[in-house]
């Protein structure tokens, strides 16, 4: 298994590890889950960056990235539902997106296309990290008012609706 594939693994390894440190609910707990879900979210952008330098691209790559791209940020927004501190309509709608774009992709490969990560994508991403950093740090490290954390669910959900919808209207494959 090359670099690339090994930060994919660990991204997965590590959501669990996260979300037992969220379930503490105190300040260590939410500093350690914080600490650990940074790491793995920089993992992300060096499995990627690895691959493409290295030419180490290998088709468990490109299942293992985005598999632990979703597991990272699935299993902690639900996480974040299980323990109260978001409803589950934006992580519903989150999730939805994310499944319907992978279908997307795999109708696209069966006909012989790739459908490659846009910048809208990568905002989307960005734009969650950023979101489920807040969520981790309010309350117990830094006291976020309610506003900003709302706030930034609700965008991350209107990013990763958009972003969405921009997959689908490039997408040139055939869905009948």
């Amino acid at each position: 298994m090359n670099l690339p594939n090994k930060l994919s693994t660990l991204r997965i390894l590590l959501v669990p590890v996260i979300i037992a440190l969220l379930f503490i609910g105190n300040f260590v707990g939410d500093l350690l889950a914080l600490i650990v879900f940074v790491a793995a979210a920089i993992t992300d952008k060096y499995d990627g960056h690895y691959a493409r330098k290295y030419d180490m691209i290998t088709a468990l790559g490109k299942i293992l990235d985005p598999l632990a791209d979703k597991l990272l940020i699935y299993g902690v927004l639900i996480a974040f539902v299980q323990i109260g501190k978001i409803t589950a309509w934006p992580v519903i709608i989150i999730i939805a997106r994310g499944l319907a774009v992978t279908g997307l992709r795999v109708v696209a490969a069966d006909q012989g296309s790739v459908i490659a990560a846009s910048m809208w994508g990568k905002v989307k991403t960005t734009i969650q990290i950023i979101t489920v950093i807040a969520l981790i740090i309010d309350p117990h490290i830094i006291n976020l008012p309610v506003q900003i954390t709302i706030g930034l669910v609700w965008i991350a959900v209107l990013i990763t609706v958009i972003s969405g919808y921009k997959y689908f209207a490039g997408a040139e494959v055939d869905y009948s």
